[in-house]
C-alpha cells in the first residue's frame, strides 16, 4: 500500500481521543467524517466498502460511486445487526465503511446509527454525491430493475 493509500485508511480511524472529543456534540460532529477528496482516494481499495443509502430512485436519476452498495435506509439496522435472519455479510467482513448520500444529511444519522450498533470503523462523506461530483469523483450509472 502507498503512503497516499496508507494516508486515506489511517482518514478513516477513529482514535479513542476523537470519540472523546464528539461525544455530546451534534450528529454530524460525533461521526467520523472524511472529505470528498480522501473519499476518492478510497474507491476501489481493499477493505474499502461505500455504502449509498438513498432510495433506488435517486440512483437511477444521478448514478453512484463505483462499486458502492445501497443500503436504504430503511434497511440499515436489520441488515447490520447479525442476528437479523435480514444480515448481510458484507457488514460483518470488517472491513471500513464509508456511508453517503446525496448531501450528507441522511448519511450522518446512518453513519450514527451504524458506530451505536458496534459497526467500525464508520466514517461518513462530507458533503455527500454532490461533494463528491463537484471534486471530480467519478461516478456510475444505475439502470432500473426490471
Amino acid at each position: 500500500m502507498s503512503g497516499a493509500d496508507t494516508g486515506a485508511h489511517e482518514a478513516l480511524e477513529l482514535r479513542d481521543q476523537d470519540k472523546k472529543r464528539y461525544l455530546g456534540k451534534g450528529v454530524t460532529q460525533a461521526v467520523h467524517n472524511v472529505n470528498e477528496n480522501i473519499a476518492i482516494k478510497l474507491v476501489g481499495q481493499p477493505g474499502v466498502t461505500f455504502i449509498d443509502i438513498r432510495d433506488p430512485r435517486e440512483l437511477w436519476r444521478d448514478g453512484t460511486i463505483p462499486g458502492a452498495i445501497n443500503v436504504t435506509r430503511g434497511m440499515l439496522e436489520m441488515w447490520i445487526d447479525p442476528q437479523s435472519p435480514y444480515a448481510k455479510d458484507y457488514f460483518q467482513s470488517g472491513n471500513k465503511f464509508v456511508f453517503f448520500c446525496a448531501g450528507a444529511w441522511r448519511s450522518a444519522l446512518a453513519t450514527k446509527t451504524a458506530q451505536d450498533m458496534g459497526l467500525a470503523p464508520v466514517a461518513h462523506l462530507e458533503g455527500g454525491l454532490g461533494a463528491w461530483k463537484k471534486a471530480g469523483g467519478p461516478v456510475q450509472k444505475v439502470e432500473p430493475k426490471k
